[in-house]
């Protein structure tokens, strides 16, 4: 299931002459909120639906498929971190005639950090649900970018750029890297949930962003100093941290690290990268005290 259960709508936006079609929805009745999945191989709109359903009972909801995944444009482009700044203020601009609430998982993070000091602000208060800013292969191999360059390649070649994408989303790999890095209960790990996730996957295009992704194209930065930037001084608006306690080592330690030194607000939960899907409801009861505070 790809929906939300809202409304569904169309944005259309231009990048260096190619149109890209970028589906969103929308739920509820109230203030606006944006809601951004994390960027992955099985990223979709659909991973916000528990918050989504939750939230729109006292807000209005947004939430998309960011540009190259899910139902949204899948084009063989050179997907860049300049592609994602460049869309999501366009996007924000278009929609919202005042700042919003921005809840933001995962690599979104960086994009939304990158637009917190425009004037007028775009943000009126921010989450951050398990922030990263390094893609999987550099977070566990290191930085070796020509190999990542020449896997890119490789990945838009005709036959061996299939072959490639096939054998790293086949449905056992994807319950593996479920298992190890996205859900921290095992017991909600499926066939019903890999299945889905798969056909995600299967796409036409789907291989190209995805691999953006991996190979760490779509990192908004390149060191954790830059990341750390984002939050000295800390942004105008209030920023909340959410951390998953069963995060993976790499990733937990970097959440920490900026958790400790900027002095953004935390809130620590159950869960690892996959928290805002997985414990949607914990997650919400620990967010909402925040959001009607600054809502109110």
């Amino acid at each position: 299931m790809t929906s939300i259960g809202g409304t569904t709508h169309e944005y259309y936006w231009n990048w260096k002459k190619k149109s890209i079609r970028v589906v969103y929805e929308v739920l509820g009745e109230g203030k606006p909120i944006l809601l951004l999945p994390a960027l992955s191989s099985v990223s979709t709109r659909a991973e916000m639906r528990g918050l989504a359903e939750l939230l729109s009972q006292q807000y209005q909801v947004f939430a998309l498929d960011w540009v190259g995944f899910g139902e949204s444009s899948r084009l063989a482009v050179d997907y860049c971190p300049q592609l994602y700044h460049a869309f999501l203020k366009a996007f924000v601009h278009t929609l919202f005639t005042e700042p919003v609430v921005v809840i933001a998982a995962g690599h979104s993070a960086g994009y939304v950090m990158q637009l917190t000091y425009q004037t007028p602000p775009v943000w009126s208060w921010v989450v951050l649900v398990a922030p990263t800013w390094r893609g999987p292969l550099p977070t566990a191999m290191g930085e070796h970018r020509w190999i990542y360059g020449l896997l890119r390649s490789l990945i838009h070649l005709p036959l061996i750029g299939h072959l490639l994408y096939f054998l790293n989303t086949l449905p056992p790999f994807l319950g593996f890297m479920y298992r190890r890095h996205v859900y921290a209960d095992p017991r909600h790990i499926n066939r019903s949930l890999i299945a889905q996730k798969w056909r995600t996957t299967q796409k036409r295009g789907a291989r190209y962003a995805s691999a953006a992704f991996v190979t760490g194209a779509l990192d908004p930065v390149r060191q954790r100093s830059q990341f750390f930037d984002y939050f000295q001084p800390l942004p105008p608006m209030p920023v909340l941290f959410v951390i998953g306690e069963q995060t993976p080592p790499k990733s937990l330690a970097e959440m920490e690290y900026l958790a400790h030194f900027t002095g953004v607000q935390v809130y620590r939960m159950s869960g690892s990268l996959g928290v805002h899907e997985e414990f949607s409801d914990e997650l919400i009861n620990g967010i909402l005290p925040f959001l009607n505070k600054y809502l109110s």
